[in-house]
């Protein structure tokens, strides 16, 4: 299945310019990073949330060759993000786009209220700064590998959640990965096409 195509509307937002180094060693953010639920009001800068984008599917190589590793390169995850409280950024919700690094709108206004009522009442997505939701398209990797595909997109849903906890800890933000949710409901908020399945929501904030 191909991508879904880019909303119609508002031109894209090309996100902030990464930073590919740190005083911080992988070991120091290894040591620090915590599941965390409790978020301040402080707002997300641009910069912070293009590079959690970044951590969790960007382009890092000739190919398209990616942050997180792929069974057979073939990239099945989407990644959406719901955006409430962010500078430089109004409410809504955008996909991220690795190749061109930038956002698209697909949803207008702060959904994160609704996104938290189909994550069971969980307050800590209703808190978030923003969440990154991460939705699997299984026919990208089926189609090579049939039904053992759907385990190796479960694979790379949890490298590509990792890969945001560890950024989250590197900025000295929060975040928890949050499987517990209704499908169907999580995909009615999103707007996800019917072969994009969610997999995890991420809320990253600054702890309280």
């Amino acid at each position: 299945m191909s991508p879904r195509p880019p909303a119609r509307g508002p031109k894209p937002i090309r996100l902030s310019r990464l930073t590919l180094s740190s005083e911080r060693s992988l070991e120091s953010v290894l040591q620090v990073r915590r599941s965390v639920r409790e978020y301040s009001r402080t707002p997300l800068t641009h910069d912070e949330a293009a590079q959690l984008l970044w951590a969790a599917q960007g382009v890092t190589g000739p190919g398209g060759l990616r942050t997180a590793p792929s069974a057979g390169a073939l990239h099945p995850l989407e990644v959406d993000v719901v955006v409430g409280d962010v500078d430089g950024l109004r409410a809504a919700i955008y996909r991220y786009r690795p190749d061109r690094h930038e956002l698209t709108l697909t949803g207008a206004g702060d959904r994160r209220r609704e996104l938290g009522a189909a994550a069971l009442g969980q307050e800590c997505v209703e808190a978030g700064a923003v969440i990154i939701a991460l939705a699997g398209v299984y026919e990208r990797t089926t189609e090579r590998y049939g039904e053992r595909g759907i385990r190796y997109v479960h694979m790379e849903a949890g490298h590509a959640a990792q890969n945001v906890c560890l950024q989250a800890a590197a900025l000295g933000l929060g975040a928890v990965v949050v499987g517990a949710f209704e499908d169907g409901a999580v995909k009615g908020v999103l707007g996800l096409a019917d072969d994009e399945e969610p997999l995890a929501l991420i809320p990253v904030g600054h702890p309280s």
